[in-house]
């Protein structure tokens, strides 16, 4: 990252006390990160955010009263949101899927080195989504996993009434962000200039009303189940 900039602004919220220290720590011996506040809840989480304006927001997702993925959603309907980060553990699936489709950009385990969570907050304060290679066979799991065939029939219907609103090109965008190519490998496919990737990218935010790249495959997925 680039040292001229402004460190990266980082809010913690986890109802363990020591959980918040250790990232704290880590985090704020970073040159280019900083911890500007900590929450115990998610209501806790919505006022520091709202006062703080972190870029970063560290979200546990199992907590008492309002959880991680009811205060994602809340943050990511205000302007300029934060970018969320998930932090979960193996037993909470269904509740990481939930905040993907909500707009969070990843998530990463309470038990990640803290090398890799740094640059999972790194990653995301550009915009970018990560996935941590231990859960994400766990999501692909939860979303390709069994299920009654009337859920699976409406989210694949809800899900191609709003890809209908899309341009071939655009559709075809959106396939290769499902295939987790970057901006550079879907020019090559298909064979346009990365500047109108981009965007196409930019015409799938406005049209299928999401907020990062995780969505746009979540919703290709869904249609095409």
């Amino acid at each position: 990252m680039d040292s001229e900039r402004e460190p990266v602004r980082v809010v913690i919220v986890d109802d363990d006390q020591l959980v918040r220290l250790a990232l704290r720590l880590v985090i704020d011996g970073e040159p280019d990160l900083t911890v500007v506040a900590e929450a115990a809840d998610g209501d806790a989480a919505i006022t520091v955010v709202y006062e703080q304006r972190p870029d970063v927001v560290l979200m546990d997702i199992r907590m008492p009263g309002r959880d991680g993925l009811s205060t994602t959603r809340e943050l990511l309907t205000r302007p300029a949101p934060p970018r969320v980060l998930m932090l979960t553990t193996f037993d909470s699936d269904d509740l990481v899927l939930g905040a993907l489709r909500a707009g969070a950009l990843g998530f990463v385990l309470k038990d990640t080195p803290p090398a890799r969570i740094l640059d999972a907050v790194r990653t995301v304060a550009d915009g970018n989504p990560v996935l941590s290679p231990a859960a994400t066979a766990r999501v692909i799991a939860a979303v390709t996993g069994p299920q009654s065939s009337e859920a699976r029939r409406s989210s694949r219907e809800a899900a191609r009434k709003q890809l209908s609103a899309l341009t071939e090109r655009e559709l075809d965008t959106a396939r290769a962000i499902a295939d987790g190519l970057g901006n550079p490998e879907i020019a090559e496919r298909l064979h346009i200039s990365i500047a109108t990737v981009k965007a196409h990218t930019g015409n799938l935010f406005a049209k299928l009303m999401v907020e990062n790249r995780v969505q746009i495959a979540l919703l290709v997925r869904d249609a095409e189940e």
